[in-house]
């Protein structure tokens, strides 16, 4: 018997999100293709402020950053990410969660204290995060968010994104109002999260790391279009990713 994968959800989970729900049944379509137990379990924002938060997150093999931005804590989302990044915990972020893994990294590795999104109106300097540019296709007048399809996401050769995808081109699910400030792009570099995906003017559509042993953040929702029996090649990997890392960590224990 294979043991089982424990995936953490940062996010304040609604069952009435039109997204949120995807996050887990795209768990479980990678679980039955990788033929192992899966098992997602919501971390509300909030709690992960606690003084208990390190050991809580030691206990999952992997960590993904949901969307649902603003979400109830700021801070919380952000210490969230940060445990991911420092610890080398198999991470992924998607949306919202891509949005902070940028400000986590704006104001934890390079300094920038006020790193912010503009959808936090907190009249910060630096705001890494800003409304989009442009709508994307098949907006539909009137709705609070923007849906629909990215054409053309470019993929970057070489990176461990396009190794999963075995394509250079992928249209993917938008359901965002927000985007990186362009002028912003630096940061991520700087701070070690190369671009590796953008869309048609050349918007970061995606981060990785090239040192971790998995994080990947991407403003796409690949959760919603996995399929059962066509599970999404980003959520397989990143799986794969939390499985190997919890074998490792439980070897690492019969050691000591």
């Amino acid at each position: 018997m294979t043991d089982l994968v424990r995936i953490g959800i940062l996010g304040d989970y609604d069952p009435k999100s039109p997204t949120l729900p995807a996050v887990e049944k795209s768990l479980q379509h990678a679980a039955a293709q990788l033929n192992m137990p899966v098992e997602g379990e919501w971390i509300a924002t909030p709690s992960l402020l606690a003084s208990d938060t390190q050991k809580k997150l030691e206990s999952f093999d992997g960590l993904w950053a949901a969307p649902g931005s603003p979400y109830k804590s700021f801070d919380g989302m952000l210490k969230g990410i940060e445990f991911a990044r420092r610890r080398d915990w198999p991470f992924l972020g998607t949306c919202g969660g891509f949005q902070y893994a940028l400000i986590e990294c704006a104001r934890n590795v390079l300094g920038i204290t006020d790193a912010d999104s503009a959808e936090n109106n907190s009249g910060s300097k630096n705001i890494i995060i800003y409304p989009v540019a442009c709508a994307v296709p098949n907006r539909v007048k009137g709705k609070p968010k923007l849906s629909g399809s990215i054409p053309e996401i470019r993929l970057r050769p070489g990176s461990y994104l396009q190794s999963y995808y075995s394509q250079d081109t992928v249209a993917e699910e938008f359901f965002c109002n927000f985007e990186v400030n362009p002028d912003y792009e630096w940061a991520a570099m700087e701070a070690g999260f190369p671009v590796v995906a953008r869309g048609p003017q050349g918007e970061i559509r995606a981060i990785e790391s090239p040192t971790h042993r998995f994080y990947i953040a991407t403003l796409f929702q690949p959760q919603l279009s996995s399929q059962p029996g066509k599970p999404h090649p980003l959520v397989l990997a990143f799986v794969q990713a939390a499985a190997d890392w919890g074998k490792k960590k439980l070897d690492d224990s019969v050691l000591e």
